[in-house]
């Protein structure tokens, strides 16, 4: 999966669960402070995260995500990783 494949992934997911705009969903924007999602939303979207890849996100892997460049960056390595769920 491409970089821009796995941000389309987000996006839909984003936009989906929690009513993001899809144009608000750039590597730049602060999941809590620019897309508004609070820590129960993060847990929604690991979940979502672990279906897509179909491997596990250990909460210490994802506790400094803070922007939806993170999340990619999080995904891709999950991606990369021998870890499945």
């Amino acid at each position: 999966m491409t970089r821009q494949e796995i941000l389309e992934n987000i996006t839909k997911v984003l936009t989906e669960l929690f009513e993001v705009p899809a144009e608000k969903v750039v590597p730049e924007a602060k999941l809590y402070e620019d897309l508004e999602l609070d820590s129960i939303d993060a847990i929604d979207l690991i979940v979502k995260i672990q279906a897509i890849t179909g491997r596990r996100v250990k909460p210490q892997e994802f506790k400094n995500v803070r922007t939806v460049g993170d999340v990619l960056d999080c995904v891709e390595k999950l991606l990369a990783s021998d870890e499945i769920i």
